[in-house]
């Protein structure tokens, strides 16, 4: 007998639909999956036979070739098992091939004993489903808080194999997808905005960088609150909109960092790798390329602490994915796309010893070391930074002060207004922050005044900046504007935009 059932599997942060083909024929009894099948794949027909005997059912001792098509794809992980034992029990005779066999997908690992586990990407996988116009999936209990937000698309939750097998024979129902409790969901906090003394024209650059998603670097001494500044970055960022939010939601789910029960992401992630990481562990890869750090950080903060300590090849990685907000990597099964658009906040001292500059300390670096040490921040990096901030040690009377300048939600609200107003100045174009406008949207969709517009050609010649510097202090005067709620770009947000490219490493 022949049976056909479906499933997915996940290709870079995408899922992909797949259909499991079973076929009991005559010959020496053995169990065969084909169909570019991983180990961890292929190690399926053990889960699978010892699931199936110990949830009642028996397969028939006959030859059984397993087929997942389609066969030119790559296939990983586990979320497979529940599928391939639906089509054995169909293919031996054991289940009906009744319609919800057709019209449902089936995702779950599979225990020994015919519970189901969770598996990481059930909301790539389910989306891939929803598209291939199925009526519904049947996935494990555990995973149901990342899909339950999906309209029109029926969601089955199961526990083990037998409640599956009752469904499949319309004996049961089983129960839809439940979204978890708002506790359940809540994000890890942050560093506190509101709990940050002084640092005006620090705050003053996060919140800009915040509203158009512009990368910055923060410089300055030990113990100035760099760290502190960047962490805080996420509590003035409006929350994700719920597209935005599924991608995250998915990146995360495929990565396997999503937890058990968790709904979808609503805070922007925030991540902060040791300088110790690798390339492969920064822009994603391996043998079957996952996504890497900054693709984890998309649509959220990438922080990197002590950025000359990171290794070369690492900060060379960037240049790309900061330019083009995503990352394509090719292997001998094909090409697999992370979107990585971030915003990126990095922190570093102005020489080895980190003192230079600084009222507190002398200090002890040579000139000819503080050049060697900035030198590890090549310039093409430094290109792609639109605010340059130094940051200095905290005045005694802001430190004593028990009042603060201002709250973080009067912050978030300026920014989620600027926003506002990029995302109707940008829908037309496909675009959602000033940071991702290209020289064509720079000159269409902006209105600059003519003051403004010869500050800024001055400022080319005098200041010696780069093509790619001139249209990023463009975007950062778009967003100074934005927070002012100034329908164009007038003199002084192009001069506080180029206060900010001020070389602050030299």
């Amino acid at each position: 007998m022949l049976s056909s059932v479906f499933s997915a599997t996940v290709s870079g942060v995408d899922g992909l639909r797949v259909i499991v083909e079973t076929d009991v024929s005559g010959g020496l009894p053995c169990l065969e999956i084909v169909g570019m099948p991983a180990a961890s794949v292929k190690e399926a027909k053990h889960r699978v036979r010892s699931a199936i005997r110990n949830s009642g059912f028996s397969l028939p001792s006959r030859r059984i070739t397993v087929n997942l098509a389609p066969a030119g794809l790559h296939k990983a992980g586990t979320q497979l098992d529940l599928a391939m034992a639906m089509s054995l029990l169909v293919a031996s005779g054991g289940l009906p091939a009744a319609n919800a066999v057709q019209d449902y997908g089936f995702l779950g690992e599979l225990a020994l004993d015919g519970s189901i586990r969770p598996v990481p990407g059930v909301l790539a996988m389910v989306l891939a489903l929803y598209e291939s116009g199925h009526q519904g999936a049947v996935i494990p209990v555990d995973n149901q808080g990342e899909v339950a937000f999906l309209k029109g698309f029926d969601i089955r939750v199961a526990s083990n194999l037998t409640q599956v097998a009752r469904f499949v024979s319309q004996e049961a129902c089983l129960p839809c997808a439940m979204a978890p409790t708002p506790q359940d969901n809540t994000p890890s906090g942050s560093a506190a905005y509101d709990q940050i003394r002084g640092q005006r024209a620090a705050k003053r650059a996060l919140e800009i960088a915040a509203a158009g998603e512009h990368s910055i670097l923060l410089a300055g001494p030990p113990g100035a609150g760099k760290s502190l500044l960047a962490k805080a970055l996420p509590e003035i960022m409006p929350d994700l909109s719920l597209e935005e939010a599924v991608t995250v939601t998915k990146i995360h789910s495929v990565a396997g960092l999503l937890p058990n029960g968790s709904g979808l992401l609503r805070q922007r992630p925030f991540r902060a790798p040791h300088h110790t990481v690798t390339p492969v562990a920064m822009v994603g890869g391996g043998a079957i390329p996952r996504p890497g750090e900054i693709t984890l950080a998309h649509r959220g903060v990438l922080f990197l602490d002590e950025l000359p300590e990171f290794s070369s090849q690492v900060i060379n990685a960037l240049r790309q994915p900061l330019e083009d907000g995503v990352v394509n990597i090719t292997r001998g099964g094909g090409t697999y796309r992370f979107p990585c658009r971030m915003l990126l906040a990095a922190a570093m001292n102005f020489c080895q010893c980190g003192y230079w500059g600084s009222d507190l300390q002398h200090c002890q670096c040579t000139p000819y070391q503080r050049r060697r040490y900035i030198s590890k921040v090549n310039g093409p990096l430094l290109d792609r930074i639109d605010i340059f901030m130094p940051v200095q040690r905290v005045d005694v009377e802001d430190l004593a002060r028990d009042c603060y300048d201002e709250t973080s939600e009067s912050v978030k609200q300026r920014v989620k207004e600027a926003r506002k107003l990029q995302r109707q100045r940008l829908e037309s174009v496909g675009l959602t922050t000033n940071s991702e406008m290209g020289p064509r949207e720079l000159s269409t969709l902006l209105s600059i005044s003519a003051s403004g517009r010869k500050l800024l050609l001055d400022a080319y010649s005098r200041m010696g900046l780069s093509a790619r510097a001139y249209y990023r202090v463009m975007r950062v005067a778009a967003s100074i504007a934005d927070l002012a709620l100034s329908s164009r770009i007038e003199e002084e947000h192009v001069a506080e935009a180029l206060s900010y490219r001020q070389r602050i490493l030299e």
